[in-house]
């Protein structure tokens, strides 16, 4: 009964860990974000060997799944620091997440809940002939915000497949960037 309940949960956990995980997936398609979309694609494939391993009960998938969740908390951590500019993070610069292939952000930044987008004319001379160059502003939620809320739930789904040590791994994490944040550490 212990095994079939536990079973169940990790089940439903990881549907649902899917689900956001694709929703996350198209908005950062939808602003070319290349670092977040591979380690979604990594996480989706390992979710399913979760599933496949749970269902099969095929315990060296189940742990390689558990491996797993400790690089994604970290990895969904990293992003949350990054997004509030923890430490010398700054969420304009282009290489971390987009590897500097373009000058593309969180999808969120234009089209934010209640965010007004308007053209700059001319635009400076910096910006490239091929990008339009905008102000946003009225939004009700920052776009970092929003990243910031999609990795923490991705971080609350992690933590909550029944695993309390994987526990430890994101509120050190989260203490260590919250300590750069309050102590004036950031750049």
């Amino acid at each position: 009964m212990g095994y079939c309940s536990g079973r169940c949960t990790l089940i439903f956990i990881c549907g649902m860990q899917l689900v956001c995980v694709l929703e996350r997936q198209i908005f950062d398609f939808l602003g070319y974000q290349w670092a977040p979309i591979l380690a979604n694609f990594v996480h989706i494939i390992i979710v399913i060997l979760g599933l496949f391993g749970t269902i099969q009960y095929r315990p060296r998938y189940i742990t390689g799944y558990a491996v797993w969740l400790v690089l994604w908390v970290t990895w969904n951590v990293f992003v949350i620091c990054f997004y509030l500019e923890a430490g010398d993070l700054s969420k304009e610069t282009d290489l971390i997440l987009t590897f500097n292939i373009s000058m593309h952000r969180s999808w969120w930044m234009e089209n934010g809940p209640g965010c007004t987008v308007t053209s700059v004319t001319p635009a400076p001379d910096w910006a490239p002939e091929d990008h339009r160059y905008i102000t946003v502003s009225g939004c009700l939620l920052e776009y970092q915000y929003i990243e910031v809320a999609h990795s923490s739930l991705q971080i609350v789904l992690a933590v909550s497949v029944d695993s309390q040590p994987l526990l430890l791994v994101p509120l050190g994490l989260f203490y260590f960037c919250a300590n750069l944040l309050t102590n004036g550490i950031c750049g």
